[in-house]
């Protein structure tokens, strides 16, 4: 794991997720130059990669993955859905929040609804990238439980990513530590730990990031002849 000691427990670290960004390829300079491919968990992590994959020079794309909310607090998770339609569930955590039978079927299909619409609006009809035999950088804007993550590292090593590593601006030490066991490697610019954890805080400026910005961030350039 790569951490940067005198930055721990700091908060109002980053003006924003592009500061942020521009923190991280820091961290990550030793991918310079290398076949890597920055993926970006959208929305928030967008931003974030987007600056990232510029410094460094390396190719941008997403990973789209989603948590299955619960219908009465969509900030709570009980699961999440990949961009490989890959589910998966806490089945015991929804069942003793009361989420179960019909309801937890129609929160999963919300959410996999949500998947395949972001795939198309973020995409568009461009082909998804070719994963096998590459290193691939999973980048979000924070990871406070690491779920959705872990679920972005299985989705893209089912599709043949040879090397998995996380990067965010900011987590929380156990989530840090559990995507550690399940990628190769794990770069972390502010880790926090305590009971009480908000990526927010890490920022200066934080708002939910614009669907269409994020599709802009992440078309391609046009090329100049």
């Amino acid at each position: 794991m790569h951490l940067i000691d005198e930055l721990t427990d700091r908060l109002a670290l980053f003006a924003d997720r592009a500061d942020a960004g521009r923190q991280l390829a820091r961290l990550l300079e030793p991918l310079r130059g290398t076949d890597a491919l920055i993926l970006a968990v959208p929305s928030g992590g967008v931003p974030v990669a987007a600056e990232v994959a510029r410094v460094l020079e390396l190719p941008l794309d997403v990973a789209v993955v989603s948590k299955v909310t619960l219908p009465w607090n969509s900030e709570v998770g009980c699961g999440a859905v990949a961009f490989d339609g890959a589910v998966r569930l806490d089945e015991e955590y929804a069942h003793r929040v009361g989420l179960t039978g019909q309801a937890l079927t129609a929160a999963v299909e919300r959410t996999r609804d949500k998947v395949k619409r972001r795939l198309s609006l973020f995409r568009a009809d461009r082909p998804a990238p070719r994963l096998t035999g590459r290193t691939v950088v999973l980048v979000d804007d924070g990871v406070a439980s690491g779920s959705t993550l872990m679920m972005a590292v299985e989705a893209v090593r089912r599709a043949g990513a040879s090397r998995v590593l996380v990067a965010v601006p900011t987590g929380h030490v156990r989530a840090l530590e559990a995507l550690g066991r399940v990628a190769d490697d794990v770069y972390c610019v502010n880790a926090r730990s305590g009971w009480r954890f908000a990526v927010a805080e890490a920022y200066q400026t934080w708002f939910d990031e614009d669907e269409a910005r994020v599709a802009a961030l992440v078309a391609p350039r046009p090329t100049l002849h």
